[in-house]
């Protein structure tokens, strides 16, 4: 049996689950909505955060400061320093925003290799199945892409590189988390909350509208 019948067998239990009308969706249909759905909802995504500003711009995706250095700026502020911290905050989000462009070959990848599975998953979960699912297939894959762009960009911000060295220190006495030590981790990890919240926000508002993103194929499986 082919992935294609199989797809469309999952997607006709959930639509009649829903009692809607089977009759417009084809096998064929039934498998290439789903994928173009995938498809939108990432290049969507990827479209408004690797752009200048996608991040810094956007207060749901903006990086902050570490946790570790919120009480250093607080002291900056009163000696006249926060520029330097305002540098870093900047920093991290260009960061973020030249990274994210390279999400967009392994989220196409992902959808090419999707499996029965995989299908079944995404069609039988929630609203964020699709979220999930790009999730599970793309995110440690995109944190070793993503990190040497970040630590390029943020080794040029001379904040940054004195918080590894103090971060480094503090982390042995409990004070930073692991995750936290090194500037150019957190933002990586950032960046990505930050992709996965986007493909999250684009899958609810195809699920909601189809038509509003022009495709038949997309009314046929996803109309309620």
């Amino acid at each position: 049996m082919s992935q294609s019948v199989v797809i469309a067998g999952v997607l006709v239990l959930s639509v009649q689950a829903q009692a809607l009308d089977l009759s417009r969706i084809s096998n064929q249909d039934a498998s290439a909505g789903l994928k173009e759905a995938l498809n939108k909802g990432s290049a969507a995504a990827v479209a408004k955060l690797g752009v200048t500003d996608g991040f810094l711009k956007n207060p749901e995706v903006k990086i902050p400061l570490p946790d570790g250095l919120k009480q250093a700026e607080r002291a900056a502020k009163l000696l006249g320093r926060q520029k330097d911290f305002d540098e870093l905050v900047t920093g991290m989000n260009r960061a973020a925003e030249q990274a994210v462009p390279l999400a967009k070959p392994l989220l196409t990848d992902a959808i090419k290799s999707m499996s029965v599975d995989d299908a079944k998953k995404i069609i039988s979960g929630g609203d964020d199945s699709v979220t999930q699912f790009f999730k599970s297939k793309t995110e440690k894959q995109l944190g070793i892409k993503f990190q040497p762009i970040v630590k390029q960009t943020t080794d040029k911000v001379g904040l940054a590189n004195q918080y590894n060295k103090l971060a480094a220190q503090a982390q042995q006495f409990g004070m930073v988390k692991e995750q936290d030590a090194k500037i150019e981790s957190y933002v990586t990890r950032k960046a990505l909350d930050g992709l996965f919240l986007m493909i999250g926000k684009e899958e609810r508002a195809i699920r909601q509208d189809p038509l509003k993103y022009g495709s038949e194929i997309l009314k046929k499986v996803f109309a309620r």
